[in-house]
């Protein structure tokens, strides 16, 4: 449900975002050792309702999440202020435009965006979508879904130029992104795109926010082929999420042992990358080979 100003409306199909606040909360109604049917009685209400707060289709309001952490011996204070936060955002972002256009993942993706703290990439397939030109982005679409109407693939093309507003904003999310050497060797469209997506990458890492680091074919101890993957910080550690690409569509992570393993694998990859400068002569390097 969502609130409209007089009354909670039942939510088609929640967000990723809504449901992790779901999540957030059946932990720690589960820490506390308690059933939801016995978390319902404390709180004054039915299982029903705990189950539809849970599975984030109802909305909850800050006094009842206060509540809950109360009923559950939550002492994490910044914890339930984040989820507080969660709980009472109200932002109705541009992507919603999108809402009957696009499969949900697209919209979710957007969303977590958006809201998260600091956004750190490791690219050994593509460019990052956030990093990406159009005729580049157009390319990469069309080849993965070649069945895809034009209209369709034109409208995902500038879904995720739009997605690029959070690197621009004045006070844009932090980026960090890792790229492979074949990222940038293996050419999506043909020498003119390959060009244009090294230029992109030089220019996007002049801004004060965004750090690009590049792996060398030439560099050893680096196993990570498969270990693409966007990491989003959220209001507090605990609420973080992962991202990845998979042959079904977005794929999202957030539980803490996953947490943990992708913040693990970022370091150990970052170790293996040049430096942000010495990252921007390659490129430049590269550039002018083609």
């Amino acid at each position: 449900m969502w609130w409209s100003g007089e009354a909670w409306v039942p939510r088609k199909q929640p967000t990723v975002r809504q449901e992790r606040l779901g999540r957030e909360l059946r932990k720690l109604r589960e820490a506390a050792g308690l059933s939801a049917r016995e978390a319902a009685q404390l709180l004054g209400t039915i299982s029903v309702t705990m189950s539809r707060i849970e599975s984030g289709i109802t909305g909850v309001s800050e006094a009842r999440v206060r509540r809950m952490a109360t009923q559950y011996a939550c002492g994490d204070q910044e914890l339930i202020d984040a989820l507080v936060e969660l709980a009472t955002d109200r932002t109705r972002g541009w992507w919603e435009e999108y809402r009957d256009l696009l499969a949900p993942a697209f919209l979710d993706l957007a969303e977590l965006e958006h809201h998260a703290r600091f956004l750190r990439v490791i690219a050994t397939a593509h460019v990052p979508g956030l990093l990406q030109t159009e005729d580049y982005a157009r390319a990469v679409i069309r080849y993965w879904v070649p069945e895809l109407p034009e209209g369709e693939q034109e409208l995902r093309v500038a879904y995720r130029m739009r997605r690029q507003a959070v690197l621009s904003w004045e006070d844009a999310v932090p980026y960090e992104a890792i790229l492979h050497e074949s990222v940038l060797r293996t050419r999506v469209a043909d020498r003119r795109v390959a060009r244009a997506q090294l230029d992109e990458l030089l220019r996007q890492s002049e801004r004060p926010n965004v750090s690009l680091r590049l792996i060398p074919f030439d560099v050893d101890g680096f196993g990570g082929a498969s270990s693409s993957f966007v990491y989003a910080g959220g209001l507090v550690p605990a609420l973080d999420t992962v991202q990845r690409d998979t042959p079904y569509g977005s794929a999202f992570q957030d539980a803490a042992a996953q947490l943990h393993a992708m913040r693990t694998l970022f370091r150990k990859v970052e170790s293996a990358s040049h430096d942000p400068a010495r990252s921007r002569e390659f490129i430049h390097r590269l550039a002018k080979e083609l």
